[in-house]
């Protein structure tokens, strides 16, 4: 992997170009970095699930799940799926899983 260097030459179309993708892999970056949406993702990483479920997963109140799915829902990481009463999420941005796999083996795969 290399990263880009920021020269004296560069362009500012370049340079704009940089920073909006800063900006992008800021906000997303931001969406993700609560331990309990982290969670979330981890769990919706293996397939759907309910908010009961997830309830359950996580040892979690109902409120506290809702509030954080809204977040995610809101960043378009995650989406709902109605059926009865019951309301189903499951990933809907493929970055999720790559950055999912990132954090596993820097932070939990050797302990």
């Amino acid at each position: 992997m290399s990263l880009p260097v920021i020269t004296n030459d560069m362009s500012d179309a370049e340079i704009e170009r940089m920073m909006r993708n800063a900006r992008n892999a800021a906000q997303f970056l931001k969406a993700i970095s609560h331990e309990g949406r982290l969670m979330i993702l981890c769990h919706l990483a293996t397939g759907e699930k309910s908010v009961t479920e997830l309830e359950r997963l996580l040892s979690s109140r109902q409120a506290a799940v809702s509030q954080q799915l809204s977040r995610l829902r809101s960043e378009g990481l995650v989406s709902p799926r109605r059926e009865g009463k019951a309301i189903y999420y499951s990933l809907t941005d493929p970055r999720a899983v790559q950055i999912l796999d990132v954090v596993y083996d820097l932070f939990c795969k050797d302990g």
